[in-house]
């Protein structure tokens, strides 16, 4: 009596929901559905595959190489290790006009910024402001978490250790005059991580928080002077060192340096001759990698991508294609039975 009291307990409600009597549909696949659907379906893709590819193409990329590899480069000097603080300039000339808004990017090339543990040398919260974890980074960021004489390195870890410090200054020339390119660095970064993953510490002013504390090993200047003229923009919340702690998922990237907005250049960059100014610092030849500076602009899809359009336009030819073949199956070996 009890055991038959404890399965009435257990037993679903008499319902359609939990007996599972509700009404369903099971779509039939016939081939009056499938083949006009793969023929829509990839009518669709070609026609986006078509947009995509032509928008792409329409997209202006102008890459130039500075590594200084080969010898009748402008930068080739700079890359003797031993010397500092070298400037090379680069001219380029540009036939039609560059349309903006122009993205500046740099890149770099054969640079793993996924490998595992270079991406997880670095202490969460010490770039959140916590000033505890400056006196005591984390173990993580080894083997830059302190330095020779055992001082606690702030920002530790090797990501911020290796922030790339090429600075670029653009210059259009005119009249055999050179005139300066204005170039907009606001806004560059994530708005996550401007607003919420990196914070400054609480701490007025900002280089209080730093004592006792030492920078990265290869940084020329702390991060309290990576920009203070502009609170908004130094420390832990400086927008180039917020792109480039966003690490890039393969060896070949390029990173938003500058903005081509304003002044005489809000339209874009006129036809004429350019030098651009390269503070030559970030060395890549002990890896054999490659730098390069990229100006683009962008479309309603984004930067230029064809593969993108490509991939749409293969798979509606493909669903096309099938189309075609299971109408010619279906007409031999369908037709005559239903006759």
């Amino acid at each position: 009596m009890v055991k038959q009291e404890k399965e009435s307990a257990n037993r679903p409600d008499n319902t359609a929901f939990t007996q599972q009597r509700l009404p369903a549909w099971q779509p039939m696949l016939s081939a009056g559905i499938v083949i006009p659907g793969f023929v829509l379906i990839g009518l669709a893709f070609i026609g986006i595959g078509v947009a995509l590819f032509v928008t792409s193409r329409g997209i202006q990329v102008l890459e130039i190489d500075y590594t200084g590899v080969e010898q009748n480069s402008p930068c080739f000097p700079c890359t003797d290790e031993n010397r500092k603080n070298c400037v090379c300039n680069v001219t380029f000339s540009i036939d039609t006009l560059f349309e903006g808004p122009v993205f500046f990017y740099y890149g770099l090339s054969n640079y793993f910024q996924n490998y595992r543990r270079y991406g997880v040398s670095k202490d969460d919260y010490q770039l959140s402001g916590d000033l505890d974890y400056f006196k005591a980074p984390s173990d993580s960021c080894s083997p830059y978490e302190y330095d020779k004489n055992n001082k606690p390195i702030v920002p530790c870890g090797s990501v911020a250790n290796s922030m790339f410090n090429d600075t670029f200054k653009l210059f259009q020339i005119v009249n055999g005059a050179k005139k300066q390119v204005s170039l907009d660095g606001k806004g560059i970064a994530w708005w996550t991580d401007y607003n919420i993953k990196y914070r400054n510490p609480s701490v007025t002013p900002l280089k209080t928080a730093f004592n006792g504390t030492v920078k990265p090993l290869f940084w020329s200047k702390p991060a309290y002077e990576l920009d203070p003229s502009d609170p908004a923009n130094n420390g832990f919340i400086n927008q180039d060192f917020l792109v480039w702690m966003r690490r890039a998922a393969l060896p070949n990237f390029r990173k938003l340096y500058r903005r081509i907005t304003d002044g005489d250049y809000a339209e874009g960059l006129p036809a004429g001759n350019y030098t651009l100014e390269v503070s030559y610092n970030y060395p890549v030849l002990s890896f054999e990698g490659r730098k390069k500076v990229v100006f683009s602009n962008v479309s309603w899809m984004g930067g230029k991508n064809e593969f993108l359009g490509i991939a749409y336009l293969v798979i509606g030819s493909m669903c096309v294609f099938m189309s075609i073949v299971m109408l010619i199956v279906y007409a031999k070996f369908k037709f005559p039975e239903e006759d």
